[in-house]
């Protein structure tokens, strides 16, 4: 069992559930400080008339019950199957849908706390309730981290794999997990590419020895791979997670029988490759206003600028990877088709790659690419949880779980666009500002 699965999924659900009963003052799981407010963990909180969406791809339950208490889910189901207490506060949803919060499992959120924390706020206001950044991040991410496991949190939960490794040997490769391990990451992130040529690609020598003393120490890795050849070599030698689709071949049956034998899952960032050549013109979300709601306004005016997207223009890395795109998104269809987890991820971070919109674009073109809305939506929330070794903990409404929840206005199983018609977000049954 990986340190994250052990770590979260396990400890962390008993001490959850002991400390939102336990006398004011107590903190818990393993943050170092309490949140910046403490409700009474004895108050309850219950969401009445809705559709709910459990995460697990199960029907939609109609006339839903919601109760969360200590910012924990307790119970949930339909009317009349659920006992509301009598001292809760109710809150009538008027026939909305409610959706677990939607997960990215492959992010980026670095910088000092103060940069963190504003990052996060952005994801949240986009419905995405958790975050595992995979590389940038900094100790201020840890500590960050270390402090979620409260009720009163109200902002975008995160998980921090430390900075990308890039190890030359076997020996520095033992010396970074050692490293790592010692930051208290959760998670080990490499490459394994040579960046078109422009770049050394890590030999399967040195990521075999990381990733075996990753997992001696229980931290799962997550390979960005661009070729098949080298997705099939970073599974055979343990990896966790595909953090990009296969780009520069069709897959064949030997990596899904692969990755379904080792449990691995795919991240497919289709907005990865979208960001790289979208702005060689003025992008049409660009008009958006739920894009336009958190949107930083020199981010668009840089992008706007007519120098540099005639630089996009005429780049042939753009170019390649506009070709890309289709291969990816065929092969993320495929490998789901086939059983294979798919987690969604979009990259996102880096400039031009906007925190919280690129997740309902890259849902959009998950659709696109032959998934269903329902597919889709178990992606970000419920597998999107099982693969990041986060299950029973985000990712669903089932008791036990914290009640990290999206209220929509519109039912986004009939159009993923729907997505975007956000009631409101809530994270430990607080509703974020």
């Amino acid at each position: 069992m990986t340190r994250a699965r052990s770590r979260f999924a396990l400890l962390v659900p008993l001490l959850l559930i002991a400390a939102c009963d336990a006398p004011e003052g107590e903190t818990p799981g393993e943050a170092e400080a309490p949140p910046t407010t403490q409700p009474d963990p004895e108050e309850t909180q219950v969401y009445t008339g809705a559709f709910i969406f459990d995460g697990t791809g199960s029907p939609w339950i109609e006339d839903g019950v919601l109760v969360v208490r200590g910012g924990i889910v307790r119970q949930m189901g339909s009317a009349g199957a659920v006992e509301i207490p009598a001292d809760a506060e109710v809150v009538d949803l008027d026939g909305r849908w409610i959706v677990p919060g939607f997960i990215n499992s492959h992010g980026h959120s670095g910088g000092d706390r103060e940069e963190v924390l504003a990052q996060l706020g952005l994801y949240g206001h986009y419905g995405v309730t958790t975050v595992v950044s995979l590389g940038g991040d900094t100790e201020d991410g840890v500590r960050i981290r270390n402090e979620q496991w409260g009720p009163g949190l109200d902002r975008t939960r995160l998980f921090v794999a430390g900075p990308v490794l890039n190890p030359s040997t076997p020996e520095e490769a033992r010396e970074d997990a050692a490293r790592m391990a010692a930051m208290d990451v959760d998670w080990l992130k490499i490459r394994v590419d040579d960046n078109l040529g422009q770049g050394e690609k890590m030999t399967p020598e040195v990521y075999r020895a990381l990733i075996e003393a990753g997992q001696e120490r229980g931290l799962p890795l997550a390979a960005h791979i661009y070729q098949l050849e080298d997705a099939k070599g970073v599974m055979e030698a343990g990896a966790r997670l595909v953090a990009h689709s296969v780009r520069d071949e069709p897959v064949d049956d030997e990596l899904a029988q692969l990755m379904l034998e080792r449990e691995v899952c795919l991240s497919p960032t289709l907005t990865r490759e979208l960001s790289t050549f979208v702005y060689a013109e003025r992008p049409d979300f660009f008009d958006d206003p739920f894009f336009l709601e958190r949107a930083d306004p020199e981010a668009v005016a840089t992008l706007e600028d007519p120098e540099r997207q005639a630089q996009v223009r005429e780049s042939a890395a753009a170019q390649y990877w506009r070709e890309a795109l289709p291969v990816a998104q065929e092969n993320m269809r495929r490998l789901h088709e086939a059983g294979v987890g798919v987690a969604m991820g979009t990259d996102t971070g880096p400039f031009g790659r906007f925190q919280g919109y690129f997740e309902h674009v890259e849902m959009e073109m998950m659709v696109d690419s032959g998934l269903t809305p329902t597919e889709v939506l178990v992606s970000a929330t419920g597998d999107a949880a099982r693969c990041m070794g986060l299950e029973g903990i985000v990712g669903t409404l089932l008791p036990g779980a914290w009640a990290d929840f999206v209220v929509l206005d519109a039912d986004p199983t009939q159009d993923i666009l729907n997505t975007r018609e956000i009631h409101g977000v809530w994270i430990a049954g607080n509703r974020i500002r």
